[in-house]
């Protein structure tokens, strides 16, 4: 258990964390369960939290390296958790990761882990957000649809959804997925996965929030071209209920692989494709996130 000493200031009510960064734990299910969490060295009371699920094989230390939100931590006083899944995965209800074949229960965990997170740090329990590439893409999509009375928005990279599950949040959730059309592990179009599994097609994953949100099906579409020369460019399309102003959003990334834009190419290019360069996923995340926070 991470035990959190504060320094308060008597001016202005900012608060000085002892240290930025953090390996934590906590007990789920009977389970010791891990993660890390990076405090930024001045945050006011009732900020936003950001929750950064890795991928199959990933770790949170990986994954902070991966989709780095440290930056944007420290400018807009955000804090960050990367949880552990269980041998490096998710149970996000296809078949195939470890955590799966356990029946680990990963939307308790989560769960649990807000829960401590907002007993234990000075956090807006309005403003908790979710993000995750891969395995954790499907499982923020799992995390969209059965904790939506805990969390403000969520964003999901390189994933879609489970096909063969059904999704019934209790409330409207924003939500963003960006995927690259030439990914090698989780096909664009849709369908099985190597390692087990049927997924929707990105289009397909669109449409379902889209029918959950209540969303004008007519979205606003924004190209954004191959500035830098890497053989990728953007497709941005929004999706807007105008009476709550609940957003779906969807980039294409044209050309892009398995991969987090603008992140580090954890793998060689001919296994996971290209990362694309025109775009950077942490500050497009944390844009359409920070404007929403639960009702």
């Amino acid at each position: 258990m991470v035990r959190y000493l504060l320094f308060i200031s008597l001016l202005g009510g900012s608060i000085l964390p002892v240290y930025a960064q953090q390996e934590g734990h906590i007990t789920s299910s009977g389970l010791d369960r891990s993660f890390l969490i990076y405090v930024p060295a001045h945050v006011h009371i009732d900020a936003p939290v950001l929750f950064v699920l890795h991928g199959r094989f990933g770790t949170p230390s990986g994954t902070l390296r991966l989709a780095d939100f440290r930056p944007l931590a420290d400018r807009e006083g955000l804090i960050l958790v990367y949880p552990a899944g269980i041998d490096k995965s998710w149970n996000d209800g296809r078949v195939g990761t470890p955590a799966n074949k356990k029946g680990i229960d990963d939307v308790g965990f989560l769960n649990d882990l807000i829960t401590y997170v907002i007993a234990g740090y000075p956090v807006d329990s309005t403003r908790i957000y979710f993000t995750g590439m891969s395995n954790g893409g499907f499982m923020t999509t799992k995390v969209a649809c059965g904790l939506s009375t805990r969390i403000a928005a969520a964003a999901v990279v390189a994933a879609s959804a489970n096909s063969e599950e059904t999704c019934t949040p209790a409330r409207s959730v924003p939500i963003m997925y960006l995927q690259g059309t030439k990914d090698p592990l989780v096909p664009f179009a849709g369908g099985a996965l190597k390692n087990g599994g049927q997924v929707e097609a990105h289009a397909q994953v669109l449409q379902r929030w889209v029918k959950i949100d209540g969303c004008n099906p007519q979205p606003v579409i924004t190209q954004h071209p191959d500035s830098v020369g890497d053989g990728t460019s953007i497709t941005k399309e929004v999706y807007t209920n105008p009476g709550t102003g609940v957003q779906v959003v969807g980039y294409t990334i044209e050309g892009g692989g398995h991969a987090w834009p603008g992140g580090w190419p954890y793998l060689p290019k001919f296994i996971i494709g290209i990362t694309s360069r025109n775009m950077n996923a942490c500050e497009a995340i944390w844009e359409f996130c920070k404007a929403y926070r639960r009702r």
